[in-house]
């Protein structure tokens, strides 16, 4: 086969790997801040794309989603197998855990079966002396017929030489021999491709009869289009296999992946000493224990809640203490005329944001990503999954609960990787529930600013109390019962600052992005209906259920409105219209907690609204975001009597 792309002097490339391998530090070490995070077309799975120039080429680089096989059982995975079939990236780049060598090239026997050039770069290789491990990369080289390049990613050690041998398969126009199964298996193969080869497609012919032995319905329908014929040929083929192994098909080409994989390791690992426990073994047994865990795992949670607490309280400080006399400024040079009002308003809108929010949520994700690089998450899932399990729903679900801390969107889009329709609805509404990073910025900027840590906490307290009554609730509701968990448990390493740092900063471009433009339309707007006297009466429109009920500001209606754009509109909003970030000031205890408390249930933002919609159908949408509205008003109105009385 000839690679069309040899002369070309850009490249396309792909990393693909199982999670938990090291490939988000690979590519932002090679594409540093030339980077794109989308989704894919169509899709909600993310896409992450980098540029890199190196040795007269620019290379495109495709980060493709951590998966552990080329099934479909995700989108995650077809997408993967998509998009190399089809695009034909110029070289795969598989990133291995040097660690996890067994299971991690049972992933990369599926890459070589779509026949494109590949390079195995095998990573985390510093850590094989502290455990006792030597591989033969030669022997590697040899029975796999691809090159392997041993890498150590958190320290940019090996990477630039996995480029060089990926660049040298494209010269020389090299492509991976198939590896041979089973004799059974290899002649029921054969027969497939010899059916297959009168017709066109994207794939590999032997890829396609692999799949169809292994029942993919994919594929199958693909095939279908072509002959249906093929299909009956196949279930020949499948029982034939079935009559002689005594079990699925599906389970004899995953044990002949296995039995390869097998000898693999069989000639190439080898341990040359008694293993003995590292700190981090040792630490893992403490943190995963089923009684220490619990108490590791909160106190893990209250340092990372402090972290943010104070950092980002003493960052608002700075900044509001910098910028206290600017309006004084700004009107000496503009007057205030309705221009310069609204001129203001704009720079005002802006400091608030970066005043308000940005010092939480740069703490916030910094924190979220240093836990996944340290492989921490992974632990809070398994700890969780017997709590889990009381709401019915599984341990992994504490994934896209803990993705909620950030941005409930993705958390909402997350929700697919649990097994079961039942489980992924529940644990949509629950994230919708969880307070994000918009919302922790009100709670700390307004009730922990003003009213003290400990009503912070409180408040947080309270939402998981209403979390595990919501769950107990739909679990007697919904019908079904929780799933097992399934998941790995990385190890624990060093985590990589300069990916951490670059995801946060992703996340905080993102945030900007989206949340800048609304605050400073939102700002104009109250500012202008101030200007012609229409705040007032919209307010008032709303004071049955913010006065009356609530006991808050008449202005709290507007606050609320814009807070479904984005819920630190709310806080950003407040001090806009106060003219201080100083909310004890103006607002009494109870007001600062009832809104807080209101803020934290009331309905989600659009985007997470449109993201529930996008997963769950529009009559689910809706029903969620009446029936926060309704739950937080009552529950609001209760909590502010229950306060009155103290």
């Amino acid at each position: 086969m000839l690679n069309n792309n040899k002369d070309k002097k850009t490249l396309n490339i792909v990393l693909a790997g199982q999670a938990n391998v090291g490939k988000s530090v690979i590519f932002n070490y090679l594409t540093g801040l030339h980077q794109h995070v989308g989704n894919w077309p169509g899709k909600t799975v993310e896409k992450a794309l980098g540029t890199l120039y190196y040795q007269g080429y620019t290379i495109n680089i495709l980060d493709l989603p951590g998966i552990y096989s080329l099934s479909t059982y995700s989108q995650e995975e077809l997408i993967s197998r998509e998009y190399i079939a089809t695009q034909k990236p110029d070289f795969i780049i598989n990133v291995i855990n040097g660690l996890s060598l067994e299971r991690n090239l049972l992933f990369t026997l599926q890459l070589l079966e779509l026949e494109q050039p590949l390079v195995i770069a095998l990573n985390m290789v510093n850590l094989w002396k502290e455990k006792g491990i030597t591989v033969d990369l030669k022997i590697l080289v040899d029975l796999l017929g691809v090159p392997v390049v041993p890498v150590a990613a958190i320290y940019n050690k090996g990477l630039t030489r996995v480029l060089d041998e990926g660049i040298k398969l494209t010269k020389q126009n090299i492509y991976p021999k198939p590896l041979r199964y089973g004799v059974e298996v290899e002649r029921e193969i054969a027969k497939l491709i010899e059916k297959l080869k009168s017709y066109t497609f994207s794939f590999p012919l032997r890829w396609l009869a692999i799949k169809l032995l292994e029942k993919d319905k994919e594929v199958e329908k693909l095939v279908c289009t072509k002959n249906p014929q093929i299909l009956k040929e196949a279930k020949n083929s499948i029982l034939q296999l079935e009559k002689i192994h005594g079990h699925d098909s599906s389970v004899i080409i995953a044990n002949e992946r296995c039995i390869i994989v097998s000898e693999l390791i069989k000639k190439s690992l080898k341990i040359v000493k008694p293993l003995k426990r590292t700190l981090g073994e040792k630490f893992d047994a403490l943190s995963t224990h089923r009684i220490w865990g619990y108490p590791i795992m909160l106190l893990i949670f209250v340092l990372i809640f402090l972290t943010i607490f104070k950092f980002g309280n003493s960052l608002s400080g700075i900044l509001e203490n910098i910028t206290l006399e600017w309006q004084l400024g700004w009107q000496n040079i503009f007057g205030k005329s309705l221009i310069a009002s609204l001129g203001w308003t704009v720079v005002q809108s802006i400091l608030a944001l970066i005043q308000l929010a940005i010092p939480y949520i740069i703490t916030f994700y910094f924190m979220l990503y240093f836990l996944e690089g340290w492989g921490y998450l992974a632990r809070i899932a398994f700890l969780t999954d017997s709590l889990m399990h009381k709401i019915g729903i599984h341990g992994k679900a504490c994934i896209p609960l803990l993705l909620g801390l950030g941005c409930n969107v993705p958390a909402c889009l997350s929700c697919r990787i649990l097994e079961t329709a039942r489980e992924r609805f529940l644990t949509g509404v629950l994230v919708t529930f969880i307070p994000c990073s918009a919302v922790t910025v009100i709670i700390l900027g307004l009730v922990g600013k003003s009213a003290g840590l400990n009503w912070a906490l409180g408040l947080y307290l309270l939402n998981l109390l209403v979390i595990f009554m919501l769950g107990k609730i739909l679990f007697k509701i919904l019908p079904g019962e929780a799933t097992e968990l399934i998941m790995e448990m990385p190890d624990y390493h060093k985590p990589h600052l300069k990916t951490i740092l670059i995801q946060t900063w992703y996340r905080l471009r993102e945030f900007l992005f989206l949340a800048g433009p609304i605050v400073v339309f939102s700002g104009i707007i109250i500012q202008g209906l101030y200007l012609v006297g229409l705040l007032n009466p919209i307010a008032r429109i709303l004071n049955p259920i913010t006065v009356g009920w609530l006991g808050l500001p008449s202005m709290a209606g507007i606050l609320l409105i814009f807070g479904i754009l984005r819920k630190e509109l709310i806080l950003v909003m407040l001090a806009s219209i106060l003219g201080t970030s100083n909310f004890a000031q103006v607002l009494s205890f109870s007001q600062i907690i009832t809104l807080g408390m209101v803020s934290m249930f009331y309905i989600p933002c659009v985007a997470t609204i449109g993201a529930f919609y996008k997963e769950f159908g529009l009559k689910n949408a809706v029903g969620i975001a009446v029936f926060k509205i309704v739950f937080a008003i009552i529950l609001g109105g209760l909590f502010y009597r229950f306060l009155l009385l103290f």
